[in-house]
């Protein structure tokens, strides 16, 4: 199984909120068995202590995450948004985010975790590749995007 599979990732999504957009995320990776059960109680619990949201630029971002031990197999998913869902700001959690673009890691590799937020951490900063990712119509071409873009990472 890959990391970046056509099956957890969402284009054009409409979510009334955050909460809402989180449980379809994580609702898509427990029925694909890449996630326990509890994985989405604990993406929400994680939120609730440690927000997500980043303050991108124009285009805000959101890495909601869950420990290894809710993990089956290294995933990504991801979801871009035609509105906006408010986030909390992960540097500032009494201030917000407009978040347009979702990537929720399931990584089963503790270690892995740091790995994939470093390589999070370069591409968030790029708003020109933002902005891609936030317009590609085909599943198919997001798909490719992030496999090039995470090419060379190994999780188990």
């Amino acid at each position: 199984m890959k990391l970046i599979d056509s099956q957890y990732l969402f284009t054009h999504q409409h979510f009334a909120n955050r909460d809402e957009a989180l449980t379809a995320l994580a609702s898509a990776l427990t029925q694909g068995g890449r996630v326990k059960d509890s994985y989405q109680k604990a993406i929400f619990d994680r939120e609730a202590i440690f927000p997500t949201g980043l303050p991108t630029g124009k285009i805000g971002v959101a890495i909601p995450h869950a420990d290894s031990q809710h993990v089956n197999q290294s995933t990504i998913a991801v979801a871009t948004l035609n509105h906006p869902v408010t986030f909390q700001n992960m540097g500032d959690p009494d201030s917000t985010v407009d978040v347009s673009i979702i990537i929720m890691l399931a990584i089963a590799e503790p270690k892995g975790q740091i790995t994939m937020l470093q390589k999070l951490m370069s591409i968030v900063q790029n708003q020109e590749h933002l902005d891609q990712l936030l317009h590609y119509d085909q599943i198919s071409a997001l798909q490719t995007d992030l496999e090039q873009t995470f090419a060379g990472i190994q999780l188990a």
